[in-house]
């Protein structure tokens, strides 16, 4: 019984966020504010997902790099 209502409640979890281009937030649309400032440069400021694509690409290669990290490879001298 305690299963069930465990994975009920994981799955009605799972499906609430939306899944938008950016990537996985608690919205469909991101209340993204665009603007061109003085100099005629566009902006847009929009608000952090839950789970960013960007992220969920380069963690692979941050996982693979701590664990090939050599720890007696000499330092660089900073001059």
């Amino acid at each position: 019984m305690f299963k069930q209502i465990l994975f009920f409640s994981s799955l009605l979890l799972f499906f609430s966020a939306c899944a938008n281009e950016r990537g996985i937030s608690a919205r469909y649309y991101n209340d993204c504010k665009e603007y061109y400032d003085l100099q005629g440069h566009y902006h847009k400021d929009c608000p952090d997902n839950l789970v960013e694509y960007k992220t969920i690409k380069e963690a692979p290669v941050k996982a693979y790099d701590a664990l090939t990290k050599d720890e007696n490879e000499p330092k660089p001298k900073v001059w």
